[in-house]
């Protein structure tokens, strides 16, 4: 007979990263193309929160509910994830992204529609909503996945007072993170998200992809780094 309480294998793992991640995508791709800029960010903010609350409630119970590299990589740092997992699930997570991506690329051309994915790329410079430098945007992604990467570990820890509301932690905390990220690079603190929509975006989004692959996982380390020093040993 199985035993319920072991760990989920690494292919069900992987499956259910790529899943959540699609719905991460689809969320907050979704709501770029079909809402934004007419309406602002909130509409935007609200779909990727509510993509990663639903899906981490869905799957995350199988495999961490990662579902963006950089809190891969900050929960590996942390001691919260195995350093051999890293490189599956960032693949796994890449995956879900760029079928996200496709499926609306797709809706495109069934409509005969075209989609604007550099609109809802990341970017810097002329391609930042509100002309934030290459500096600043560095600096805003190194900062804000940081921060959300702290409250993911935090809320996930043993003996936190919100044992089973982590998802809802977390999915308002990318909530805010996209209110205060999307005029300065449409936000990424995710590099899955930023591949997804770069490979659609055309040159210019192609080539200031490598900002938000940097700065994300950058945060996302450093989150892992001095979790347990600012907060304790707690798991």
């Amino acid at each position: 007979m199985a035993d319920s309480s072991a760990p989920a294998s690494l292919v069900r793992r992987l499956i259910a990263e790529t899943f959540g991640t699609y719905v991460l995508v689809f969320g907050v791709i979704g709501a770029a193309l079909f809402f934004a800029p007419d309406n602002g960010a909130l509409p935007v903010a609200l779909a990727v929160g509510l993509a990663v609350l639903t899906a981490a409630y869905a799957v995350g119970s199988i495999s961490g509910g990662h579902f963006n590299p950089a809190v891969t990589l900050g929960a590996a740092a942390a001691g919260r994830a195995s350093w051999t997992d890293v490189l599956p699930y960032w693949i796994a997570q890449i995956v879900g992204g760029l079928l996200a991506t496709l499926t609306f690329g797709l809706f495109g051309v069934l409509s005969g529609k075209t989609l604007d994915f550099g609109a809802v790329s990341n970017g810097y410079d002329a391609h930042s909503p509100l002309g934030f430098s290459l500096g600043s945007v560095l600096v805003a992604e190194i900062v804000a996945t940081a921060v959300f990467v702290l409250i993911i570990l935090g809320v996930t820890a043993a003996g936190s007072t919100t044992a089973g509301f982590a998802p809802l932690a977390i999915g308002l905390s990318l909530t805010m993170v996209h209110l205060v990220m999307i005029p300065i690079s449409n936000s990424s603190v995710n590099p899955a998200r930023s591949i997804a929509t770069a490979v659609l975006g055309g040159p210019d989004a192609l080539a200031q992809l490598w900002v938000f692959l940097v700065a994300p996982l950058v945060g996302g380390l450093l989150a892992g780094v001095v979790y347990r020093p600012l907060f304790g040993g707690r798991k």
